[in-house]
């Protein structure tokens, strides 16, 4: 019945089917564009209608000789749509929203292009049949395709490890590579190469393919920390653990050497004039590597003067140096005047003091350097010749900044006296120079003089109180007279044990 029915209406339900296919494939296509944000446009409307004659061609049996070449078109029409879809689903959804990687319209371009001419072989050869006409298409299609692959191989390879690398993300903007020897800053990426820009503000543009072929050495990933390393000789005279020693605590104490990991120090070489150490430190951003190797190198040559080490000469140059004679130590009178105005030496007479002075040396400071550490072991004192040092204590994890040391100042005369432990740290604000006493010296000075004892602790104890002054609260004055008599024969009994007197 329905059958007789359809059959006999025919024409009236070929016209409805197509109108029907139509509106429907139209309404499926606005409700990817609307709710999707699918890019259709007269393309699309076009397949909707070369849909819809399938439809009703299919139904009335239509056949007729130019039926191919709407075969033809709805391929290409499909193909069309394929494009839009991976547009929206491809590049847009996944790659720019999800992945955050901008792609260019010439690589989406590029991709829609292969896909037009794959749905041109297929017409050829399953719509019109033309194998031969295909072959010799292919042939020279192919001839073409190497010159234009050879003319643009570069270009091409750097997009395809531009997108390789955009998937992977060895690095970002931001990070500090290693390319071609040179540490430089990624500036930029994009889809045929890669900007970095060196420390010296020199630009390079690196082609993609060129770095995907290389090793990428990113020095910010997986954290910024990053180890460094820095070479210095050094006379084959001085014992390699006392170099050792000398160059942790320079590159330690350098400006922008992170603690951890630790500055490692390693002997690396026997050269023909000297021997090669190499100091490793880390780092935080690359970018400031100048000013840290610059602080380690600076500390280094201050540590080095401070422990009498030497960097030798090239073996080829004669190096001529006029000491000063053994018995003038360099800064004597100065530091003799100094310490002549100082109480703690007033009990000494000038020959007693100029043997303090003989055994004492000078070191130099750079800017930034401790002069001594707080909490640090001690067993000598320092007499400020040159420049000038800020003093500070470590209360509550913040550091208390309590004054300022200028020529003239001693410092460290408790750690001298009685062997505790620095109370402050002193750290050089510019270069200077302080002259270094030691125990041993002071040892042989009072073992001489035994009545200076008590007038050494007398002064111990006043300063201990205005110490405490000076961090804690005022304290009382009749707090302050029993303080300090006791604090006179603990420094009394502690001078005694100090120098076995």
């Amino acid at each position: 019945m329905f059958t007789n029915f359809l059959q006999s209406n025919k024409p009236l339900v070929t016209v409805l089917i197509f109108v029907g296919t139509f509106l429907v494939t139209l309404t499926i296509g606005r409700l990817l564009k609307r709710r999707a944000g699918v890019r259709l446009g007269i393309l699309y409307r076009l397949l909707c209608f070369v849909l819809a004659f399938y439809a009703a061609a299919s139904f009335y049996g239509l056949n007729v000789g130019w039926r191919n070449h709407v075969d033809a078109a709805a391929i290409w029409l499909i193909t069309a749509f394929m494009v839009a879809l991976i547009d929206r689903y491809l590049w847009d959804a996944y790659f720019e929203k999800k992945r955050q990687t901008p792609v260019p319209h010439f690589l989406r371009q590029v991709i829609g292009l292969l896909l037009f001419l794959v749905a041109s072989l297929i017409v050829l050869r399953t719509v019109y049949h033309a194998e031969g006409q295909l072959a010799t298409l292919l042939a020279g299609s192919g001839i073409i395709a190497i010159i234009i692959g050879l003319a643009t191989q570069d270009l091409l390879g750097g997009i395809i490890a531009g997108l390789a690398l955009q998937i992977s993300k060895p690095y970002k903007v931001g990070d500090w590579l290693k390319v071609q020897d040179q540490f430089a800053e990624v500036m930029e990426i994009n889809w045929r190469s890669t900007r970095l820009r060196t420390n010296d503000l020199i630009y390079l543009d690196v082609p993609n393919y060129s770095i995907a072929r290389g090793t990428i050495i990113n020095l910010h990933y997986p954290t910024q920390i990053h180890a460094m390393r820095i070479r210095v000789g050094v006379d084959y005279d001085v014992p390699p653990n006392r170099v050792k020693d000398a160059l942790f605590h320079a590159a330690t104490s350098a400006e922008g050497v992170v603690p951890s990991p630790p500055v490692r120090v390693f002997v690396v070489d026997f050269a023909e004039s000297a021997v090669i150490y190499e100091v490793k430190f880390s780092m935080g951003n690359h970018q400031a590597y100048n000013e840290v190797s610059d602080a380690i190198r600076t500390n280094i040559w201050y540590e080095f003067k401070r422990q009498r080490i030497t960097i030798p000469f090239p073996t080829r140059t004669l190096h001529v140096q006029r000491r000063r004679h053994q018995n003038v130590p360099e800064g004597h009178s100065e530091a003799q005047a100094i310490l002549r105005g100082e109480p703690l030496f007033d009990c000494l007479n000038d020959a007693q003091l100029d043997h303090v002075l003989h055994c004492a040396r000078i070191n130099r400071y750079g800017r930034g350097e401790r002069l001594i550490q707080e909490g640090a072991e001690g067993d000598s004192m320092f007499v400020m010749l040159r420049g000038t040092a800020h003093v500070s204590v470590l209360r509550d994890g913040a550091g208390i900044r309590l004054g300022v040391l200028r020529a003239a100042d001693c410092f460290g005369e408790m750690s001298l006296l009685t062997g505790e432990p620095r109370s402050a740290t002193v750290r050089a604000e510019g270069d200077c120079e302080a002259l270094e006493i030691s125990k041993e010296a002071m040892a042989e000075v009072l073992r001489e003089a035994p009545q200076c004892l008590t007038q050494l602790s007398e002064l111990l104890a006043k300063r201990k109180l205005e110490g405490e002054g000076i961090v804690k609260d005022a304290t009382q004055p009749h707090d302050q007279v029993s303080r300090e008599r006791e604090y006179r024969a603990s420094f009394l009994q502690r001078l005694r044990s100090a120098f076995d007197l």
